[in-house]
Parts: structure tokens; sequence; C-alpha cells
């Protein structure tokens, strides 16, 4: 047991309790952090129940000033402590509306009700200053003793870090090598964090907490309140050099630091301490890596600020680092102006699955809090409308628009576009691009405002011809930025419409950060023999009573590919090849995908693969559709499709139909193979 702690200590606690020092950090010790949580409601007694580092708060408030009747005035002591029980957690709506609730007070602040000569004034205080990162404090402690809610027992997260005495950062320390063979201990400091979260655990410290850390010496994960295992992230920096991580990982602390990092330790730790510093220049570790990127006062600011998002399905949700760094670069782009006026644009690609939407969300959030954007409106623009409703949604549920605020930015029409663009004031507008050609025949449609950013998704298609020239004549200083998760080429046209690529997260980036799953590609192509001379006899034997045009229209219908394909023997050659070759990656766990040229198709490789019985399948499509096939179906694919899907899935939603095979498609134990 001595080892383990052992280990814990000088791997991974004392290195991050060091580091955060360097990066600004005071630390606290035990003791005197559990005098700094006195409730003062429980007549000054002690407690572990409370999180708060109540005088620290206290004082940072005792600084905000208002404005009223031209002059700044103070806080009255019954405003702040208005103030500290505005930031009691609500645990009884439980862990995510509690954190959701102090988050919006750390967004938007607290009221107040004062009076000033008689005179009621009802000012915002704020929580944090966002602006001046030094009129903040930054404090750190280890092993936090919190009761649990039940008062049964205590739990003691290994580091909390605070910001004017709110806990926003927990997290776990792990020793670094693990009893389990091929798995991180990352793994265990993730579990107790999430069972930590539970009810009659101590939710109401993660209430307050912003960002979660796991690390064990060697390396690190983040996440968020409520954060499935799956998806903590790796961090991956851009824009800190590598030198300064090995200053800040070696400077050296002043003996008053050291001593508050070790007097309550016994001297053989801080004696240890000393010999490895004086050994030479230490190693930066990912985990250093993960807290410089991640704690740095200024970068803790900007991912609660910027880059953290309620959202209704997803629960809450922190960036990841493409993400942030996407937006950064955006943002520096669109600052930029050219010789017109007119500002800069360019291409976002993120390979698909990396979260593009949310992406835009984010941007929308620095439209908000970002002073040098205050006075710029976002145009979205998709070329479907399945997207712009995925969008819309995730903007209203990412707290960017209102019910009412997502009825107004529709447009509707084409009229509806010119007048929201000319005359209109939203903040967000959402469009399908071909409004656009509707749109401009409107005089009102023109605006030369430079503080109009439109956001084409999926610009890979949305970019070419006659749309775009449309959109750029319409807004002709608006900053055009293309999302795309389509790979660029060399001389791609989306770069060329929209300008220069501001960031990429490329798909082999994805695979190593485990965001989506690698697609292996193997070709294959069962051997397709036709004896020409053969058919032709058959063919004339056959036709022998018609016409010579009507020999002709026969011989073009046939002699297309789509007709050989779609021949059953064909079909179980190559569903037997599949279910064979398949069970290598069967055995390994992977999913296999079947794309084929129409539904009958994909109807019939189901009954093959169903007939042979070694993997399961499952058939994505949408309903029936007189146009399926266009003039080479024939009515016995058509009746394939209908019965097959009236049988299937009958009166079943269509969006219903695919969400189910999807998430079905998806568990461990699901269907082998999508046929589509």
């Amino acid at each position: 047991m001595t080892t383990i702690k052992f280990q814990e200590e000088f791997s991974a606690k004392i290195p991050a309790l060091t580091l955060l020092t360097n990066l600004g950090y005071t630390f606290i010790p035990p003791s005197e952090c559990e005098a700094l949580r006195v409730n003062t409601l429980a007549s000054n007694k002690k407690s572990t129940h409370q999180v708060v580092l109540l005088p620290v708060m206290r004082a940072f408030l005792a600084k905000q000033t208002f404005s009223f009747a031209g002059k700044q005035h103070t806080l009255s002591g019954a405003a702040i402590d208005k103030v500290m029980h505005e930031l009691n957690p609500a645990m009884n709506l439980g862990l995510k509306a509690a954190n959701e609730k102090i988050y919006d007070a750390l967004m938007y602040g607290v009221s107040v009700t004062e009076f000033i000569d008689g005179k009621k004034a009802s000012p915002t205080i704020k929580l944090i200053d966002w602006h001046n990162i030094d009129n903040n404090a930054f404090h750190c402690t280890e092993e936090l003793v919190v009761q649990n809610a039940e008062g049964t027992g205590n739990r003691r997260p290994d580091i909390v870090c605070f910001v004017n005495g709110l806990p926003l950062v927990v997290i776990e320390a792990k020793r670094p090598d693990s009893n389990k063979e091929g798995k991180s201990t990352n793994a265990e400091a993730i579990s107790q964090h999430i069972r930590n979260q539970k009810q009659d655990e101590i939710p109401h410290l993660y209430a307050y907490s912003q960002l979660l850390l796991a690390i064990n010496g060697h390396e690190g994960l983040y996440a968020t309140c409520g954060t499935p295992e799956k998806f903590w992230a790796k961090w991956k920096e851009e824009h800190i050099p590598e030198a300064e991580f090995v200053r800040l990982k070696n400077h050296t602390l002043r003996d008053a630091q050291l001593n508050a990092l070790f007097n309550h330790r016994p001297a053989k730790d801080k004696t240890d301490y000393q010999s490895l510093i004086a050994a030479g220049e230490l190693t930066v570790t990912d985990q250093d890596r993960l807290i410089v990127s991640l704690l740095r006062p200024e970068r803790l600011l900007d991912m609660t600020r910027l880059f953290t998002l309620f959202d209704k399905k997803a629960g809450k949700i922190v960036a990841r680092y493409q993400q942030v760094f996407g937006i950064k670069a955006l943002i520096e782009r669109i600052n930029t102006f050219d010789d017109t006026g007119a500002r800069e644009g360019g291409v976002i690609w993120h390979t698909t699955g990396s979260g593009k939407s949310f992406t835009m969300v984010f941007l929308s959030k620095a439209l908000i809090w970002l002073e040098e954007l205050a006075q710029c409106r976002v145009i979205i623009v998709t070329d479907r409308v399945d997207l712009e409703d995925q969008l819309s949604r995730t903007f209203a549920s990412g707290g960017v628009l209102t019910d009412r605020d997502k009825k107004d930015a529709m447009a509707t029409t084409g009229k509806r576009l010119a007048e929201q663009i000319g005359q209109g004031n939203e903040r967000v507008i959402f469009s399908i691009i071909n409004k656009f050609g509707s749109a401009i025949k409107h005089k009102d449609c023109y605006n030369d405002s430079p503080n109009i950013i439109v956001l084409v998704d999926e610009g890979h298609r949305s970019q070419n011809g006659e749309n775009n020239i449309r959109m750029q004549q319409t807004l002709p200083k608006a900053a055009f930025i293309a999302f795309t998760g389509t790979p660029l080429l060399k001389d791609d046209k989306t770069e060329n419409k929209f300008g220069k690529i501001i960031h990429s997260y490329t798909m082999q980036q994805a695979v190593e950060d485990k965001t989506v799953t690698p697609l292996l590609y193997e070709e294959r192509i069962p051997e397709l023999n036709v004896n020409d001379k053969a058919i032709d006899a058959w063919f004339d034997r056959s036709t022998s009573k018609l016409s010579d045009k009507q020999k002709t229209d026969l011989k073009r219908k046939f002699s297309q590919k789509g007709q050989i394909y779609q021949t059953a023997d064909r079909i179980m050659l190559i569903a037997y090849d599949i279910a064979d070759h398949f069970q290598n990656f069967k055995h390994q766990g992977l999913k296999g995908q079947l794309a084929c040229d129409s539904k009958a198709s994909a109807i019939r490789y189901k009954e093959a693969l169903d007939k042979i019985g070694t993997v399961t399948s499952v058939v994505a499509m949408s309903a029936p559709d007189t146009r399926e096939g266009h003039d080479v179906v024939d009515q016995e694919s058509k009746d394939i499709v209908q019965n097959w899907w009236k049988a299937n899935v009958d009166k079943m939603d269509e969006k219903a139909y695919t969400k189910a095979i999807i998430e079905d498609f998806g568990r461990d134990d699901g269907p082998d193979i999508m046929i589509v």
C-alpha cells in the first residue's frame, strides 16, 4: 500500500501540484483549506460538506463595484450574502441542472438589490473577471475531504483547483503502472470521477466543476461534468511551444512554495523531491502537457466561457482540441480585412464525425462573448433541409438560440431570406443555399456590411456554380467560411471558392485520437465471365418476333451492368465471398458496410447473407421511391422493395426506422454488416 501511495505522490500528484504552482496557482495545504470552508450559516463550524472557499469568494465580491447615479459603489454585506446564497447548488434538481445553473451564474453574473440614498439599484455582479485574468484568485489543494450527500462518509479527490474560491477543476491522480494488462490506470481515475458524481456521493462538488482530469504521471485525459467514459479525450496542443512546457516543468519553486507543498508531508518527501530536481532537467510528459494546456489560467477561463455547451440530448460538452484551435484560427481569420474592407474567409476541414455542428455553435458563442465580434451576424447555409434542421436544433439546444429565435432564424422563402439579409437584425439566420436563387430577385437582398459571417456547411457540395456567385454578390464584404469533412485535393474547388484552409483535422488524426473508427477498405472483385457469343445467340432466338427497334431498345436496357449486378447467382457468389472474408474482421470486433447499386440489390444481398447464416446484417434505406433506378428499374425490383418495406418497416416513421437500425448496428452485439 505504501508503494502505491508513493508512486501516486511522486509520479502524478506532486508533479501536477508543482506545475500548477508554476502556472500561478497558490497551493493551500489540506488543513488550511478546511479552515477556509467555514460555513457561516452553521455557527462557524467547519463543514466538509461545504466545498467553496468562502473567504476567497467574499474577498473577490468585496472588490466588485457597480455604477449608479454616475458613481461607482461597492457591494453591501447583505448583497454579498445574497450572491453567496445563490451559489449554493440546487442539488434537488439533479447534478446536470445544478451544474448548468452555476454555469449560468458564472457566465451572466448574479443580480442583487441595493439601495443607494433610498433609491433602488439592481446591479448584476460577475463572479469571474473574464477580461483581466490578474483580478481573479487561483488556488489548488490536495486530498480535499468532502462529506457525501448522505452524511455517512467522505471522499477525497486528489487535486481540486479553485477560481475565486469556486472549485472549477477536479483531478484524480493514479500510479502509472496498471494491474490490468493493456489498460491505463487513467480508467481507474475516470471510474472514480463517475462514481463520485452519483447522487449519494459528492455531486455537490461536481456541481461547480467545469473541467475534470484523469492523470497518471505519464499521460492524461479530460472531460467535464457528466461525460461518459468513452468520451474522455486526449489533448494535443497547437499553440504552446515545447520549450514553454520544458520551462514550466523545470522552473524552480520559491522556498515559500516548497514549504507549502511539503511541510505537511514527511521530511523525507521534500528531500527526495529536491534530489530529483538536482539530478538534471526533468522530462515533459503528456500529463504535463495536458495540465499546462488546459489549466493555465487564461486557457481555463477560455475553455469555460467559450468552449463549453449544454446540449439537451448530449448533456454538457467541452470542446475537443481541434474545435478549440479551429475556432481560434477562424476568429483570427475573420478579424482580418482585405483592401476593400471585406472580412477574410476560408475553409475549416474537419473530417466527418469530428463535431462540425458543435464547432459552428462554439463560433456563435464567441460572437456573443468576444467584443471584437459583438456586431457580427451569422448566416448558416446548408444544401439539405435535414442538415438545416439538425443545425438549428444544435444551436437551440446549445443555448445560442431560444425557441422564438429559432423560428425567426429560418429563411422559409427566398423573399423572407432577402428581407433578413437586407433589413433584418437576427443574430443567426438559417437558409438552404437554393433560396439565394429566388432571394436575389428581390431588391432587399443586398447587404455590404463586413459584419456578416456566412457559414457554409458541407462546403464541398454547396460551393459550385451560380449559387456561390449569388451569395458573393448579395454579401460582397461578408466572411465566407466553408465547413467540410471531405478530404480536399490540391486543386479542390472548395478552397478556390472560399479561400485558404483555416484549420484542418484529418481522418488520420481522428483515428489516432479514437474520435472515429478506422475505415478499412480492401477491394475484392469476384470474377464475372460473360460469354458474348452465347449470349448473342440466345438473344437472337428469344427476340426473333420483335422488330429491329424493339430489339435495339431491349439490348440497350439489358446491356447495362446494373442488370448483371442484380442477377441472383452473382449476388449469392458475392454474398458467400463477403461472409467468408468478413470472418477475419468479425473476430476483431469490427463492423462492415456493403454499398449496393439499388435498394432491390440491397434486399437481395440481405436475403442471401441470411441464407448463408454466418454473418448478421441490416438494411439501411429510405422508403420506396417511384424513381428508384429511374428508367432501368423493372417491375420485379419495384415489387421487391415495396414488399420488403411493408413487411419490415410498415407504418414506422422513416427517421425512427433509420435511428433504430443505426443504434442497433452501433451495439457491440448488433449486426455485423450494414447494407446501404
